[in-house]
C-alpha cells in the first residue's frame, strides 16, 4: 500500500504537466498526496474495521476534501447523487491495492475488490480495472513470476500487455478510465527492475500520471517486497498523522 501511495505523490506534478522521460527529479518537494492516497487509505481502514466503504469513503472524503477527486465522486461524497454511477475510470483500480493484502486466497480478493469497486463504479470495466489490480498484488506478493502474472492478467481481463512502453509513449494521452490507463500502469511494473525504475516507467508515459503510478507503485512494491527507505520516508513526510497512523495499523495486521 505504501507503494501505492508513494507513486501517487511522486506522479502527482506529473498529471498536469505530463512528461514522456523517465530522467526527472523522483523525491520533488513540491510533490503532494491527492485523492488516490486518501482513498487507498480509506479502504485499509475498511479492511480493518470492517465499516462500509460508502460510510469510509464519505468520511475521509470530508476530511480532506480538496485532492482532485473526480467530478463525478465529488458529487456522489457530498450526497448529490445517491448510489453507484457506473464509472468505469481508474479511481476504482487506484484506491484497491490494500485488498491485495488483506486476503489469503484470490477468490476472496476478487470478490473484495469487485465491492470495493461497485460502491461508485459499478461499470464493468471500473470492476474488472479493481480486479485486476488486487489481483495482480496478491500474485506479487505471493512469489508468483513477473511472466506468470503477465500471462494471468491477459488470459482473465483481456488486458493487452504485448506494447512496449517505447510503444505506449510517443502517442499515449491523458485517460482516466480504466481501459486506457490500468493496461499501461502493468506494462509499467513488468518493464521494470526495481522499485524506483518501476515508478519511472509509469510517470514517463505521460496521461493520468499519479493514478498510473499510483497503481504501479503499488504492484511494484508487492512484487519487489518493499518500497526503498529512502522513497519511504519521503512518502510518510508528506502525509498526515492520520493518515499514517491508519497505514500503520494495516501494515502491523496484514504485511507483516
Amino acid at each position: 500500500m505504501l507503494g501505492a501511495i508513494a507513486g501517487d505523490i511522486i506522479g502527482s506534478l506529473y498529471e498536469i504537466n505530463n512528461i514522456k522521460t523517465k530522467d526527472f527529479l523522483l523525491l520533488n518537494p513540491d510533490s503532494i498526496f491527492t485523492d488516490d492516497t486518501v482513498l487507498t487509505v480509506a479502504v485499509a481502514d475498511k479492511l480493518l474495521d470492517h465499516s462500509d466503504y460508502e460510510e469510509i469513503f464519505k468520511s475521509y472524503y470530508h476530511r480532506y476534501s480538496a485532492r482532485g477527486y473526480g467530478k463525478s465522486f465529488h458529487r456522489w461524497a457530498k450526497g448529490e447523487i445517491v448510489g453507484a454511477y457506473n464509472s468505469y475510470g481508474n479511481g476504482s483500480a487506484m484506491r484497491v491495492s490494500p485488498v491485495g493484502y488483506a486476503f489469503d486466497n484470490l477468490e476472496q480478493v476478487l470478490a473484495e475488490a469487485k465491492i470495493s469497486a461497485e460502491i461508485t463504479h459499478n461499470h464493468p470495466e471500473g470492476i474488472k480495472g479493481a480486479q485486476a489490480v488486487a489481483a495482480i498484488i496478491f500474485l506479487a506478493r505471493t512469489g508468483t513470476s513477473r511472466e506468470e502474472i503477465k500471462s494471468y492478467t491477459e488470459t482473465n481481463f483481456g488486458y493487452e500487455l504485448n506494447q512496449s512502453l517505447d510503444e505506449i509513449r510517443p502517442t499515449y494521452k491523458f485517460d482516466v478510465s480504466c481501459q486506457g490507463s490500468v493496461p499501461q500502469a502493468i506494462i509499467a511494473f513488468l518493464e521494470s527492475t526495481d522499485f524506483e525504475d518501476a515508478i519511472r516507467n509509469a510517470i514517463s508515459i505521460g496521461g493520468d500520471s499519479d493514478t498510473i503510478s499510483c497503481i504501479t507503485g503499488g504492484i511494484a512494491e508487492a512484487f519487489y517486497g518493499s518500497v526503498p527507505t529512502f522513497i519511504a520516508e519521503y512518502a510518510i513526510s508528506k502525509i498526515t498523522k492520520h493518515l499514517y497512523g491508519t497505514i500503520e495499523k494495516f501494515q502491523k495486521k496484514y504485511c507483516n
